[in-house]
């Protein structure tokens, strides 16, 4: 007896195990099973951040200088020393031309002068002649009127009246020799400015480099006639390109909306894809002035060149900063819905329960915007679609991890 009481204790046992297990195992199951059955919400993390109002724009270099160089006097090339790609020096030669009609001008100037000099030595020895000439017969003079003044009709009137003729003679002498030495000093100073003026003339026979730049074309080779670069009547073919290389400009279109933001000496970053390089750049320049048709500013960036790896016409994208906030509270843009009335957002409370809030928006960047109130650090906001939650639904929030927090944590 004791032993089927023994049995049947343990058998109540077991079946008392077992209706605990199966309740705990259902309601576990049920558990799971409920928390499975939540929607899954795709949430982001209010936090502060700098948030800094952009814009990224395309363009293409331009060098900084460039000018075909012609020729200031028409010839035959003689020499050409450069090429295409060379770089040159400021007065660096480039070419030399050969002009035989000048060089006989110059020949021909050169023995105009020593002639003018040949006339300037004569009429010297002409004046000297003279004055040696009107001091004998002036003395002669002078001796005949003081024996005369001394002693009335020593000397007769006509003997006197003849010296006193000579003596004047001689003094006329004197004054049209110094008159052509004057003549004979001004055709030499005339000879000597024709003869500066074709020297200028020869010294454009070699053609120099105007600044420090790189060889981008050759229009002419040796032999080549060039035709004198300031004649209108005729198109002039130039001799050279240049290109200033240790400076460019990167000339960019910005927008109606941005050129308030527009300042000058502002350091931008310019990105070179063809390179992967960024460079440093500077706001130098811009038109002042909107396009009619495009409704943009063509504004100008100046980058330095000094290790020559930029060349002119390449493609560039640069961010320039229209304004900047530092740590401010921000959310993603995608979190926020624009109506008439205001911003709102899907804001994810303790309980996980969605709740549509009213904030504030104030300075937006391409990716994140300023809250100005309605929300605080920490909280938790919906962002991408949002018509598949209601007001009031329990979700399972999945925090998503913008491009500005993965930069803060290095990813």
């Amino acid at each position: 007896m004791k032993r089927i009481y023994k049995i049947f204790a343990a058998v109540a046992a077991v079946l008392v195990l077992l209706v605990v297990f199966v309740r705990f195992s259902g309601k576990s199951a049920h558990a799971e099973q409920s928390k499975d059955s939540l929607q899954p919400a795709a949430v982001a993390i209010v936090k502060r951040n700098p948030i800094i109002d952009s814009l990224t724009l395309s363009g293409a270099f331009r060098p900084y200088q460039q000018v075909d160089v012609h020729a200031k006097v028409a010839g035959y090339i003689k020499h050409i020393y450069v090429d295409v790609g060379d770089k040159v020096k400021e007065g660096q030669l480039l070419a030399t031309l050969e002009i035989p009609e000048l060089t006989a001008q110059v020949l021909g100037a050169e023995a105009t002068i020593k002639r003018n000099e040949d006339s300037i030595h004569r009429e010297q020895s002409e004046v000297q002649r003279a004055e040696s000439s009107y001091s004998a017969t002036h003395f002669a003079y002078t001796r005949l009127k003081q024996a005369s003044d001394a002693r009335a009709g020593l000397i007769a009137e006509q003997e006197l009246d003849d010296a006193q003729a000579k003596d004047q003679e001689a003094e006329a002498q004197v004054a049209s020799a110094k008159a052509a030495l004057s003549e004979a000093q001004n055709e030499l100073s005339i000879s000597q400015a024709s003869r500066k003026q074709l020297a200028a003339m020869e010294a454009y026979t070699q053609i120099t480099a105007p600044f420090a730049a790189v060889i981008t074309k050759r229009y002419a080779d040796t032999g080549a006639l060039i035709q004198a670069g300031t004649s209108s009547s005729t198109q002039a073919m130039p001799v050279v390109q240049l290109a200033e290389w240790s400076r460019l400009r990167l000339v960019v279109p910005v927008p109606e909306s941005a050129v308030p933001q527009i300042h000058l000496g502002s350091s931008v970053q310019v990105r070179v894809a063809a390179l992967n390089r960024t460079f440093q750049g500077r706001v130098a320049r811009f038109a002042d002035a909107l396009d009619q048709q495009t409704r943009t500013m063509q504004t100008e960036i100046d980058v330095e060149n000094h290790d020559g790896s930029l060349v002119d016409g390449m493609y560039a994208e640069t961010e320039l900063v229209l304004s900047q906030k530092n740590n401010v509270l921000t959310i993603p843009v995608q979190a926020v819905e624009r109506e008439s009335s205001g911003a709102t957002v899907l804001y994810v409370d303790g309980d996980h329960r969605i709740q549509p809030r009213e904030i504030k928006l104030g300075e937006e960047s391409n990716d994140l915007v300023e809250v100005t109130s309605g929300l605080s650090g920490g909280d938790e906001v919906v962002i991408g679609n949002r018509s598949q939650y209601k007001a009031g639904e329990k979700v399972q929030p999945k925090i998503i991890q913008t491009d500005s927090s993965k930069a803060e944590a290095g990813i």
